[in-house]
């Protein structure tokens, strides 16, 4: 029988759900009735052979993966690990010419492109033929690998970093009751937060987000400590100070024994995800059918999610692994500005859908139950608002959680000097029960001269006087104003067909790639 090795979930990094400016993420297709997640749930576990193989499981030549490479036999391999992924084919979201792309061959870097943060492993087992062939020389250079270093290092890199020596370093330093960490990232950090500390059971886990590039620390302290961090940053020097208080007084003779990556410098997107387990504090109702969730991170973790980044919800549903992202919102919309928190606690507002994957499961926690809450991922950068005039923010339903503290950070930072940035939100709904924070954001735009908000409904009731329909090319030529000397930008976010759409539209109104950003949900 063949010793199938476990793999980390999920994948090594993780794929960003928000695509660079103008550019989509993925596409989606509409799946046919009873072809969701669920009902793929369902399907895999009916007990029916999924591979062809009659429960066997085999290794995998190079030669026979070829051979399987129709639509109606169709394997591909994922890290080593074949799958017959025909059974799945009218259940991807992407449809079937995703899929193809990868048949017969190795198909890992198509899928991390897309969806590296898909727990593949757990959702497709059932199709899982067995593993793919080592060939002699890939066995040979393994076994001639180093060994891996049992004590600190100076810093490595698993990728070209961006610039030569720009690699960040760190130092540390105690006194009797406390033990702090230095990191040095040898350039400005943005004033948003980019650092996410973890502490448990006496394992430190630090990691420093700089752009496109990630710094990890991950040590094993030499001695016991207090449960709880506190982190300081100085923006524009570049530096971040780790404090923990001892349990005991003394010297220690070392900061600890290195752990999993330590001292590491590479691109975000190889880093794999890491979760810790949060609380659900309270969960307060936003309409009929959306909830506030506010969940408190563990005593060891400092968290703060940068404007318009998400984080990924993951839990166990029907022993099946199931993950979604998510895009944290404020307490409160507003324009003051609201200082970041230690301890911050982190606010999800979602909608609950009856046939949903993960929604339902999310409902029917407690106060008290745990959830576990990946750091802060997504490649949207508060950069795009510098020296704007305008800016528009087209939302369809949820689209409206990464605009929610958009809205608040562009208020805050209008030009110095100027009347103020304008900034709309036309904001897409089917009725005027739907419409989430409706009060908040009438009340704002009533308060501030520079924000204004639009409703529009598809079915709306006949007493509704504001705008009806659904978005098209003479909607958003009436909102999008650009006056000569104006300094645009645009923000999408909704359903994959609102999205869709509405890029499309915006690319025909002749706005650049660099002008527009699409949230991809």
């Amino acid at each position: 029988m063949l010793n199938i090795p476990t793999q980390s979930f999920p994948a090594p990094s993780s794929q960003q759900r928000v695509a660079p400016s103008g550019q989509s993420g993925r596409n989606k297709v509409a799946l046919k009735p009873g072809h969701s997640l669920m009902d793929w749930i369902r399907f895999a576990k009916s007990g029916k052979d999924l591979t062809g193989l009659r429960g066997r499981l085999i290794e995998v030549t190079e030669e026979e993966l070829q051979k399987h490479n129709t639509r109606e036999d169709c394997w591909t391999c994922i890290r080593g690990m074949v799958y017959n992924v025909s059974p799945y084919m009218d259940y991807h979201p992407g449809g079937e010419e995703e899929l193809m792309k990868a048949a017969g061959i190795d198909g890992t870097e198509l899928f991390d492109q897309v969806h590296r943060w898909v727990n593949y492993e757990s959702m497709l087992k059932e199709c899982l033929v067995g593993r793919m062939a080592t060939k002699p020389a890939a066995a040979l250079k393994a076994a001639l690998a180093p060994p891996s270093p049992t004590s600190l290092a100076p810093p490595t890199s698993l990728a070209p970093p961006p610039e030569k020596d720009s690699r960040p370093r760190y130092d540390w330093f105690q006194t009797d009751v406390s033990v702090h960490l230095v990191v040095y990232a040898k350039r400005k950090i943005p004033s948003s937060g980019c650092t996410v500390a973890d502490l448990e059971a006496g394992a430190l886990r630090l990691e420093v987000q700089l752009g496109k590039m990630s710094y990890l620390i991950h040590l094993r302290l030499s001695e016991e400590v207090e449960g709880s961090v506190a982190v300081h940053t100085a923006h524009s020097v570049g530096k971040i100070q780790v404090s923990i208080r001892k349990q005991a007084k003394g010297k220690w003779t070392s900061l600890g024994q290195p752990l999993d990556s330590h001292n590491t410098f590479l691109r975000q997107k190889d880093r794999a995800v890491f979760y810790r387990d949060c609380v659900l504090q309270s969960r307060t109702e936003v309409n009929y059918n959306t909830h506030l969730f506010r969940l408190r991170l563990p005593r060891g973790a400092v968290m703060n999610v940068p404007v318009g980044k998400h984080v990924y919800l993951k839990a166990l549903v029907q022993d099946t692994e199931v993950v979604r992202p998510y895009t944290p919102v404020d307490q409160t919309l507003s324009a003051a500005p609201q200082v970041p928190a230690q301890d911050s606690d982190l606010y999800l507002m979602i909608k609950v859908y009856p046939d949903g994957a993960l929604t339902p499961h999310l409902n029917s926690l407690h106060v008290g139950d745990r959830l576990s809450v990946s750091g802060p991922e997504g490649t949207f950068s508060v950069r795009a608002l510098r020296d704007i005039t305008h800016l528009y923010l087209l939302a369809a339903g949820t689209g409206l959680t990464p605009m929610a503290r958009i809205i608040g950070l562009s208020l805050q930072e209008a030009p110095p000097g100027s009347v103020g940035r304008r900034t709309g939100l036309l904001f897409f709904n089917r009725r005027e029960e739907d419409i989430l924070w409706r009060s908040q954001l009438d009340q704002l735009a009533a308060e501030c001269e520079s924000f204004q908000v639009e409703h529009v409904l598809s079915e709306p009731s006949e007493s509704w006087s504001g705008r009806r329909g659904r978005v098209d090319r003479s909607m958003l030529t009436d909102f999008l104003e650009r006056p000569d000397g104006a300094r645009c930008f645009v923000c999408v976010c909704g359903p994959a067909a609102f999205t869709q759409l509405t890029m499309e539209l915006l690319k025909q109104l002749g706005l650049s790639e660099e002008e527009v950003h699409a949230f991809q949900g």
